[in-house]
């Protein structure tokens, strides 16, 4: 049997087609489970179908989550794992929690593989039974309709707030999972991370056409960078407030830091004051990349908001300086202050207006001198590759000023394409040929 037949003859034991309920501990049948013919491993799509049916290609060709549990196995993965006193990485909980969809045994349905990677479930939620009952793969093949499949346990990866907790999970951390400086010590890359710009990279596998927006709403990457940059320092506090990463003795967890305070060319003078942090020279820094990009979209929804965070953000650099528990004690403030600017960012109808006002405001923030660190610029280049995104997408701009602003953010990337490598002279000569590109 082919297609939608031969899955659900295998899934047969797997399918509740009623009660919906939130499927948070379901069975993951694996992403074999998704890629029939008749389903998301699809070449073109049937006459019938409102989506691409291409999804488990794209994600299997050309999505690197596809490749994250093959990771683990190479060369320098197990340097890693040697380095940290593990015997490999491909079976080490610490490594498996993020590069793979690492449920209990007893949660891994009969086409489940480990060796998938981050795979479909790990996304969208186990789409089989749950100890609950329900499990949304069966109202999702019997095609009731996109909120039927939520209320079965689907992961609403559509709504900006619920697709950001599920990305930044891994790529920040949370109460599970924590790249920690000892594991970057060990040789792990660096996590910088934008949620708008990391949909686009992944590639994302759904088309955003008349029938998408009539079952999920339109997406604005507006929206979608700014609730990225609220949840991103709502954990990044949670992180701070976490007992376990507490300093140990003398030794902070620097992976709360910014890398760049210290991992940096030294043959290039890059120190200059800034107003975002107001810290001497030799200073460390708590890492503010995100925050300094969310007091810029705060300014266009909540003011007094971004008031308040910057005048925290300047109490919680400081306190790095006088005690932990100052620190504890700023980063609460902080962590209340981002989760409240989420709705308010989330509800906000962002327009051309916010579009032209958010670009300027970003690159005035880097010409004033507030963040032209290394890691200031690599948001700002994901907030300003998110904009134009927008305006593309709500077609603000028309073809030419889009060819414009697309060539000066190839411009952008070129600059700060090696961290040690960075110049920030040249990476504001780039951003004044982006800023002459932007519309007035």
């Amino acid at each position: 049997m082919n297609g939608i037949f031969r899955r659900l003859a295998t899934c047969a034991a797997l399918l509740i087609l009623a009660a919906p309920a939130l499927a948070d501990d379901a069975t993951h049948i694996g992403v074999h489970s998704c890629a029939g013919d008749n389903c998301h491993g699809a070449v073109k799509p049937l006459a019938t179908s409102h989506v691409p049916q291409d999804e488990y290609l794209t994600w299997s060709q050309k999505d690197k989550h596809a490749q994250a549990y093959a990771v683990l196995t190479s060369d320098r993965s197990q340097r890693i794992a040697k380095n940290l006193g593990l015997v490999d990485a491909e079976h080490a909980p610490l490594c498996l929690d993020c590069h793979a969809d690492n449920v209990p045994p007893e949660r891994r349905g009969p086409q489940f593989q480990l060796s998938d990677g981050v795979g479909c479930e790990a996304c969208h939620g186990g789409a089989g039974v749950s100890p609950k009952g329900g499990g949304w793969l069966g109202t999702h093949l019997s095609n009731v309709g996109h909120q039927r499949d939520i209320e079965a346990g689907l992961y609403a990866t559509d709504d900006p707030r619920q697709r950001a907790a599920r990305c930044l999970g891994c790529h920040v951390g949370d109460d599970k999972r924590f790249v920690a400086h000892k594991i970057m010590g060990a040789g792990h890359p660096a996590m910088p991370f934008e949620l708008d710009t990391y949909t686009a990279k992944e590639p994302a596998h759904f088309i955003v056409n008349a029938s998408y927006i009539e079952r999920k709403g339109k997406p604005n990457d507006m929206q979608i960078w700014a609730v990225g940059q609220a949840l991103d320092v709502k954990l990044r506090m949670d992180l701070i407030l976490d007992p376990n990463h507490a300093p140990k003795g003398l030794n902070p967890e620097l992976s709360l830091f910014d890398c760049q305070s210290c991992h940096h060319s030294i043959s290039y003078l890059q120190w200059r004051p800034r107003t975002t942090t107001n810290l001497d020279p030799g200073r460390v820094k708590l890492y503010d990349a995100t925050a300094v990009m969310l007091l810029i979209a705060a300014g266009h929804v909540a003011p007094d908001s971004g008031k308040a965070l910057l005048d925290h953000m300047l109490a919680l650099q400081a306190a790095t300086g006088e005690s932990w528990e100052a620190v504890k004690r700023e980063a609460s403030a902080v962590h209340d202050l981002a989760n409240a600017l989420i709705p308010a960012l989330a509800g906000h109808d962002w327009n051309k207006d916010d579009a032209i006002s958010l670009g300027h405001g970003v690159v005035v923030s880097a010409l004033d001198g507030n963040d032209l660190d290394y890691s200031g610029a690599q948001q700002q280049v994901m907030a300003l590759t998110s904009i134009v995104a927008a305006m593309k997408q709500l077609e603000f701009v028309d073809d030419k000023q889009l060819a414009g602003l697309d060539q000066a953010l190839d411009g952008l990337r070129a600059a700060i394409a090696d961290d040690q490598k960075y110049n920030p002279d040249a990476y504001v000569v780039a951003l004044k040929a982006f800023n002459a590109k932007l519309p007035l």
